[in-house]
């Protein structure tokens, strides 16, 4: 069955398209926001999801503290639209990319993530540049094996290194804990800070992540922000780790089915390029369809979603137009151009994704 507004947006835009529900998405920032305020951490969300700087903009109105960005490209964009306290929670290494982190510098308040000395020892070339002081945090390694420096007395030695070189001041670190892992995300953090503080330095900036540790929000003693990025949307990941329900997921794809050869089988036109691969860490399928929960979206080819329907109660005519939740928001925004903004069975506007594709 396709619902009025799946009519209207297939009539309109064509599938599949990508759609958030804007009410929906401005729950998810005032709850997120409350949550932080409440535990006395603030909120520095990270836009690898959304890619938008009017939602940028809407998560700070709403009180968060600055963004997160994971490349250069990413926080190019947002600093021309005025924002201005960002950072890369990502190495930087190279010529190039300190020219451009200087050109940043020089038109945004800029931090940087590093966890080796071969990052650190270029960045004051940035800080040179743009004739400003380079905040940089140590990004520590507290069980995802990641990046990030894996004991504490490495991170004390990236601590030294910063503070010792011209331009650049040791700001503090940068934690992403598992989810189980907090107790011993602290005994890292605190042996750290002991560490730098015996050295006469200290921790300001001590920032935990993202969207599924949302449940061990100010957890971590001493943490000042939190990094979530995710929940501005939320996806199947996010309600299978108990962080979001169905109803605050705002994204969905909203996508045609075009075949239906056997009972028991039908083809979506939202495939690999649309709803991406990633498994979402052993979730059955890619993507739950929200008028037939039970159906299973099996495989994929590049512009195909393969439907397995056995176990559906209700099985999907060809033309009909579904709403499908992602496994991983992420990923499938990088690859849309813009987004369809709704509210209740109104269409508002469209959103480009403004900062798609800024991989470097």
């Amino acid at each position: 069955m396709t619902t009025p507004l799946a009519a209207k947006i297939a009539r309109e835009y064509g599938t599949p398209a990508a759609v958030i529900d804007m009410d929906k998405v401005e729950r998810n920032i005032a709850r997120i926001q409350a949550a932080c305020e409440a535990v006395g951490v603030a909120n520095r969300p990270h836009i690898k999801t959304h890619k938008s700087p009017l939602l940028a903009k809407m998560q700070i109105a709403a009180g968060a503290k600055g963004i997160t960005c994971q490349k250069l490209g990413e926080a190019e964009v947002m600093a021309d639209a005025g924002i201005d306290d960002i950072l890369i929670s990502y190495n930087l290494i190279g010529e190039e990319k300190m020219a451009r982190l200087a050109a940043l510098q020089a038109k945004a308040g800029m931090t940087v993530a590093a966890d080796n000395p071969t990052v650190i020892a270029g960045l004051p070339q940035a800080a040179k540049l743009s004739g400003r002081k380079l905040a940089v945090v140590v990004e520590c390694d507290t069980g995802r094996k990641r990046a990030g420096v894996e004991t504490p007395t490495e991170a004390v030695a990236l601590a030294r290194q910063i503070a010792g070189l011209e331009g650049l001041s040791f700001a503090g670190f940068m934690l992403y804990p598992t989810e189980t892992g907090w107790t011993e995300a602290q005994t890292f953090y605190d042996e750290a800070l002991a560490g730098v503080r015996a050295h006469g330095l200290d921790a300001a900036m001590v920032s935990t992540g993202g969207s599924p540790n949302l449940k061990n929000l100010g957890k971590l003693r001493g943490a000042t922000e939190h990094r979530p990025g995710t929940y501005i949307y939320n996806d199947r990941m996010q309600v299978a780790a108990g962080v979001a329900d169905w109803e605050d997921c705002a994204l969905s794809i909203y996508a045609t089915v075009v075949s239906r050869a056997a009972p028991d089988r039908g083809i979506l036109d939202a495939g690999s390029k649309t709803l991406t691969s990633d498994a979402g860490g052993g979730l059955d399928g890619f993507g739950l369809i929200l008028e037939h929960p039970e159906a299973r979206i099996a495989r994929f080819a590049e512009e195909h979603g393969f439907l397995d329907l056995t176990r559906s109660n209700t099985r999907p005519n060809v033309g009909d137009v579904v709403r499908i939740v992602p496994n991983h928001v992420c990923v499938v925004v990088n690859m849309m151009d813009e987004v369809v903004m709704v509210r209740g069975d109104e269409i508002i506007d469209v959103l480009p994704v403004a900062a798609r594709g800024k991989l470097r």
